[in-house]
This record gives C-alpha cells, sequence and structure tokens, in this order.
C-alpha cells in the first residue's frame, strides 16, 4: 500500500557500500526504519542530505504490514531549516531532541500529537534570536509529559529521580527555575547561575534514563556541555 505522510528523521546509519537504513517518527504511522538504497553512491549528496536527523520530509511510502524496513516511494523536504544546519549551538541542541526522541520511542509507535509537538519545537529552535540555555531542560519536561511520566508539580518532579544532586541551599532555586520550566517552557527567561543549569539537566537525563530503563550514555551531552558554558 502507498501512503503519504509527513515524517521527521531520527536516525540515519549506513548500510552496506552505497544505501542507508533512516528512522522516521512519521505522523501517520509512527516510528519506521526505511532502506534507501544507492543514496551514498557518487553524484547523490543532495538524496543522502534528505536524510540528516531532524529533516521534516513529505514522504510517499510503500507501506507493507509486518515489514520490519519499509521503502520510500518519494521524499522532499517539507520545512527547510534557515539557521539549525548553520548554527552550532542549534544544530547541537537538534541533535540532542532526535537523541531522546531515539530513546524514547518505539518501532511503529505513533502519536500525531507528539509529532506536531516536534514539528513546532523544531521550527521554534530555527528562528533567530531565541534563548537557548534552557532549550534543552524545557524539552525533556514537555516531552516527558507527552510520554506518560511527566509530573504536574515541582515538588514531585524533584521527589521522582533516585539522585538528587542538588545541595540544601540549591534546592529553592532549582525548585524556582523549574517551576518557570514548567509555565513558560521554550519562552524562558529565568536568570539562573551556570552550574544550577548544568544539574538541572544532569537530573533530568538521570529522570529520563530511569523511567524509561535504559543505562546507555547519551551521545550528544558533550555538545551540550558546551552550550550550557555559554
Amino acid at each position: 500500500m502507498i501512503r503519504k505522510t509527513e515524517g521527521i528523521v531520527i536516525s540515519c546509519i549506513r548500510y552496506r557500500e552505497t544505501s542507508v537504513i533512516v528512522k522516521i517518527f512519521t505522523r501517520e504511522l509512527g516510528l519506521k526504519s526505511y532502506i534507501i538504497n544507492g543514496v551514498r553512491k557518487a553524484g547523490n549528496k543532495s538524496k543522502i542530505g534528505l536524510y540528516q536527523p531532524m529533516t521534516i520530509l513529505d514522504l510517499v511510502v510503500y507501506e507493507k504490514e509486518g515489514a520490519g524496513l519499509q521503502r520510500i516511494s518519494e521524499a522532499k523536504i517539507s520545512q527547510p531549516f534557515q539557521l539549525i544546519p548553520f548554527d552550532f549551538r542549534k544544530t547541537g541542541i537538534a541533535l540532542f531532541i532526535a537523541e531522546a526522541i531515539g530513546k524514547s520511542v518505539y518501532e511503529n509507535y505513533q502519536n500525531e500529537w507528539l509529532f506536531d509537538w516536534m514539528k513546532k519545537c523544531l521550527l521554534h529552535l530555527d528562528l533567530p534570536h531565541i534563548e537557548l540555555r534552557h532549550y534543552p531542560h524545557a524539552f525533556l519536561i514537555q516531552l516527558a509529559k507527552f510520554l506518560g511520566f511527566g509530573p504536574e508539580e515541582v515538588s514531585i518532579f524533584l521527589e521522582e529521580s533516585k539522585t538528587l544532586p542538588f545541595s540544601h541551599e540549591e534546592i529553592p532555586i532549582v525548585s524556582s527555575y523549574l517551576d518557570e520550566l514548567m509555565v513558560n517552557s521554550f519562552d524562558c527567561k529565568a536568570s539562573v547561575p551556570h552550574v544550577i543549569r548544568r544539574k538541572l539537566l544532569d537530573y533530568l537525563l538521570d529522570f529520563f534514563s530511569e523511567q524509561l530503563d535504559h543505562n546507555h550514555p547519551w551521545k550528544s551531552i558533550p555538545v551540550l556541555r558546551q552550550i550550557m558554558e555559554e
């Protein structure tokens, strides 16, 4: 069956000499894996560019029930980014978003609300003059809500993890910061010391790892560390 859908690329890995396997979170079909043959041949650089993580695509796909790897009939960029590919900080955050989604959703998982929110997050990230220091924190807090384990209250959020890296003196600052993130999300304007932002990000990453029951390291964190330094 041929289906049309919009999709967001989550990951792209090499397969054999000239092909790739791409995981795409599609709006109507959920998370799918597609094999694209010959895309790494000389002269096909424009095609491989379609499958960079977090690219938003319009797709025509072959949907075969029970097949592990599906195939794509047509793919084109739906929403071309103006800044993300050319801004080191925005690129780093986009890769972090891709990794967070890759850890959080499973094959065939379908959620149109989550897809629409992800698309909105990426288009917001592509805007000029937005605050990036709080972006990873706000993203994880909102994603936790979509996945069903995000607490509604700050106090509960701080009690949900097995580890609490904050000192007694830091707790009021962290609570106030977390409250603003939960209320204002990406529009958070809090002025928070670097050490608090870094500790809260570590806490949220541990929280996600515990909720999703995985111990694999976050590959995008070194880049985020540099972003957090600013």
